[in-house]
This record gives structure tokens, sequence and C-alpha cells, in this order.
């Protein structure tokens, strides 16, 4: 085959070390337009980016030329030292850093609308349900196998 072709569509979600409502409401805007020109820079579209204080989710589709382990690496450091920079004013993030861990699902086409719709009401989702309760509905859904005790850091 002499073209190479992809369309793989990632679910990505990671929080804040230990889970800190650190992503406080007047920087995630700049937060999420900032992961999103990070995923478009590495030529991995994104549909969507979003969450709430303690973790996000971004939607795109992945590169055929970036591995899912070397964007998370990316993404992580490089909004850490953002966030760092950009929000000085805000001391408790003068030490903010990402959990070790993420999570990353890959859905189909025609899941596409409904996970940005998810991403879009985390608000209100997460009034009900914490992140740790959301995160093993997703791990049980994808059948993935885990020990809760290395999951959490």
């Amino acid at each position: 085959m002499p073209q190479s072709l992809s369309q793989i569509i990632v679910h990505l979600v990671f929080s804040v070390k230990d889970r800190q409502p650190l992503l406080i409401r007047e920087i995630r805007p700049a937060l999420h337009a900032y992961l999103s020109v990070v995923l478009r820079d590495h030529e991995c579209p994104a549909f969507r980016v979003g969450g709430v204080a303690d973790h996000v989710h971004l939607a795109f589709a992945l590169s055929r030329k970036t591995s899912v382990s070397d964007l998370v690496e990316t993404l992580k450091v490089s909004s850490s030292k953002w966030i760092k920079q950009q929000f000085p004013r805000f001391p408790e993030l003068t030490r903010f850093s990402w959990q070790r861990g993420y999570g990353a699902f890959s859905i189909g086409e025609s899941d596409k609308d409904k996970l940005i719709k998810y991403i879009d009401e985390q608000e209100e989702h997460h009034r009900a349900k914490t992140f740790q309760d959301e995160y093993r509905i997703f791990l049980k859904k994808y059948q993935i196998q885990y020990d809760e005790r290395y999951v959490w850091d």
C-alpha cells in the first residue's frame, strides 16, 4: 500500500497530582486552549479539551506519526511549565504538577459527538461523581485490568 492512513480518535484523561483542585475556573479556558495548540502542533487535531478543577479530558485524532505516550509527556511537561509561567498571581500554582499516569481510550467515529458532549458537561457531571469514580467507570467500560493500589498517586 503506497499511502499510510489512519483515523484513531483518543479520549485522554489525566489529573492534577493528588487530584488537588488547582485548575481554578480563571485558568481553565486558557489551559484548555493551550493544550489544544500543543495537540495541533503535533498534528493531532483536537475535537474538544475540557475538564474541572482536578483533571482534564482531551478528545483528539492521533497523528500517525505520534505515539500516545510521547504526546502525553509533551502535553504534561509543557503545560505544567506554562501554568507556572502564566499564572504567577496564584502562588499555589508555583509547585503545580500532573499525576504520573493517564488514561487513553480509543473511540469510534460514531461515539465522537457523545464524547464531545460529555467533555462539555464536565461541571454538571462532577456535581455527583468524583474523578476517581468517573475513572473507575472508564476502566470498567473499556475492560482495562488494574490494581487500585497503583492507579492513584
